[in-house]
Protein backbone atom coordinates (compact mmCIF):
# COMPACT_ATOMS: atom_id res chain seq x y z
CA UNK A 1 0.00 0.00 0.00
CA UNK A 2 1.26 3.46 -0.93
CA UNK A 3 2.06 5.84 1.93
CA UNK A 4 0.08 9.04 2.24
CA UNK A 5 1.96 12.31 1.83
CA UNK A 6 1.42 12.96 5.55
CA UNK A 7 2.94 9.62 6.60
CA UNK A 8 5.74 9.96 4.06
CA UNK A 9 6.78 13.35 5.44
CA UNK A 10 6.73 11.97 8.99
CA UNK A 11 8.94 9.05 7.92
CA UNK A 12 11.44 11.58 6.50
CA UNK A 13 11.48 13.60 9.72
CA UNK A 14 9.54 16.51 8.22
CA UNK A 15 6.74 18.01 10.32
CA UNK A 16 3.61 17.87 8.14
CA UNK A 17 1.56 21.05 7.81
CA UNK A 18 -1.45 21.48 5.54
CA UNK A 19 0.69 23.23 2.92
CA UNK A 20 3.56 20.74 3.13
CA UNK A 21 1.20 17.77 2.78
CA UNK A 22 -0.43 19.37 -0.27
CA UNK A 23 2.95 20.04 -1.90
CA UNK A 24 4.23 16.54 -1.15
CA UNK A 25 0.98 14.98 -2.38
CA UNK A 26 1.32 16.95 -5.62
CA UNK A 27 4.87 15.65 -6.12
CA UNK A 28 3.86 12.06 -5.40
CA UNK A 29 0.93 12.23 -7.83
CA UNK A 30 2.60 14.23 -10.59
CA UNK A 31 5.85 12.65 -11.71
CA UNK A 32 6.61 15.44 -14.18
CA UNK A 33 9.62 16.99 -12.42
CA UNK A 34 7.87 20.27 -11.68
CA UNK A 35 9.43 23.61 -10.88
CA UNK A 36 8.45 25.46 -7.70
CA UNK A 37 6.50 27.92 -9.85
CA UNK A 38 4.53 25.08 -11.51
CA UNK A 39 3.71 23.59 -8.12
CA UNK A 40 2.59 26.97 -6.80
CA UNK A 41 0.36 27.56 -9.84
CA UNK A 42 -1.18 24.09 -9.58
CA UNK A 43 -2.02 24.43 -5.87
CA UNK A 44 -2.75 28.14 -5.38
CA UNK A 45 -6.27 28.00 -6.84
CA UNK A 46 -7.38 25.54 -4.15
CA UNK A 47 -5.14 27.01 -1.42
CA UNK A 48 -5.52 30.79 -1.58
CA UNK A 49 -3.27 31.31 1.46
CA UNK A 50 -0.37 29.46 -0.16
CA UNK A 51 2.58 31.70 -1.02
CA UNK A 52 5.48 31.11 -3.36
CA UNK A 53 7.84 31.45 -0.40
CA UNK A 54 6.00 28.64 1.41
CA UNK A 55 6.42 26.41 -1.64
CA UNK A 56 10.15 27.20 -1.93
CA UNK A 57 10.72 26.69 1.80
CA UNK A 58 8.82 23.39 1.83
CA UNK A 59 10.71 22.07 -1.21
CA UNK A 60 14.07 22.97 0.34
CA UNK A 61 13.01 21.28 3.57
CA UNK A 62 11.93 18.15 1.66
CA UNK A 63 15.27 18.00 -0.17
CA UNK A 64 17.20 18.41 3.10
CA UNK A 65 15.11 15.64 4.68
CA UNK A 66 15.66 13.27 1.74
CA UNK A 67 11.96 13.16 0.87
CA UNK A 68 12.52 14.43 -2.69
CA UNK A 69 15.38 15.25 -4.98
CA UNK A 70 16.22 18.56 -6.63
CA UNK A 71 17.19 18.12 -10.25
CA UNK A 72 19.20 20.67 -12.20
CA UNK A 73 18.52 19.56 -15.75
CA UNK A 74 18.04 22.71 -17.77
CA UNK A 75 20.18 25.76 -17.05
CA UNK A 76 18.77 28.09 -14.43
CA UNK A 77 15.76 25.91 -13.61
CA UNK A 78 15.57 23.67 -10.58
CA UNK A 79 13.03 20.89 -10.81
CA UNK A 80 11.74 18.70 -8.02
CA UNK A 81 11.26 14.96 -8.18
CA UNK A 82 9.01 13.06 -5.78
CA UNK A 83 11.11 9.95 -6.34
CA UNK A 84 13.90 10.11 -3.78
CA UNK A 85 15.51 6.74 -4.61
CA UNK A 86 18.63 6.92 -6.78
CA UNK A 87 17.76 7.04 -10.45
CA UNK A 88 18.80 8.84 -13.61
CA UNK A 89 16.83 11.12 -15.91
CA UNK A 90 16.27 11.36 -19.66
CA UNK A 91 15.37 14.70 -21.25
CA UNK A 92 14.02 14.92 -24.78
CA UNK A 93 15.80 17.70 -26.66
CA UNK A 94 12.70 18.36 -28.77
CA UNK A 95 9.68 18.35 -26.43
CA UNK A 96 11.67 18.86 -23.18
CA UNK A 97 9.87 15.95 -21.48
CA UNK A 98 11.82 14.56 -18.52
CA UNK A 99 11.55 10.88 -17.63
CA UNK A 100 12.94 8.77 -14.81
CA UNK A 101 15.47 6.09 -15.75
CA UNK A 102 16.04 3.17 -13.38
CA UNK A 103 19.63 2.45 -12.41
CA UNK A 104 20.31 -1.16 -11.53
CA UNK A 105 23.92 -0.91 -10.41
CA UNK A 106 24.65 1.80 -7.87
CA UNK A 107 28.41 1.30 -8.28
CA UNK A 108 28.13 2.30 -11.92
CA UNK A 109 26.93 5.74 -10.83
CA UNK A 110 29.16 6.36 -7.84
CA UNK A 111 32.39 5.64 -9.70
CA UNK A 112 35.79 6.24 -8.17
CA UNK A 113 35.56 9.46 -6.19
CA UNK A 114 39.01 11.09 -5.84
CA UNK A 115 40.64 11.00 -2.42
CA UNK A 116 40.12 14.02 -0.22
CA UNK A 117 36.67 14.93 -1.56
CA UNK A 118 33.20 14.10 -0.31
CA UNK A 119 30.42 13.74 -2.88
CA UNK A 120 26.93 14.09 -1.45
CA UNK A 121 24.99 14.17 -4.69
CA UNK A 122 25.07 12.40 -8.06
CA UNK A 123 22.98 13.42 -11.05
CA UNK A 124 23.01 11.29 -14.17
CA UNK A 125 21.27 12.80 -17.20
CA UNK A 126 20.70 11.34 -20.62
CA UNK A 127 19.66 13.69 -23.44
CA UNK A 128 18.26 12.69 -26.79
CA UNK A 129 14.92 12.32 -28.55
CA UNK A 130 11.99 10.46 -26.98
CA UNK A 131 9.90 7.81 -28.76
CA UNK A 132 6.95 10.19 -29.17
CA UNK A 133 9.08 12.77 -30.96
CA UNK A 134 10.81 10.12 -33.07
CA UNK A 135 7.42 8.76 -34.16
CA UNK A 136 6.12 12.24 -35.06
CA UNK A 137 9.09 13.05 -37.29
Amino acid sequence: MEKSAYDYLLSCGVRPSVQRVAIMDYLLRNRNHSTAEEIYCALSSTMPTLSKMTVYNALNLFVAGGAITAVDIDAGTRRFDGEAAMHAHFMCKRCKTIMDVEIKQREMVTGNIPEGVQADEVQLLYKGVCNKCLTNT
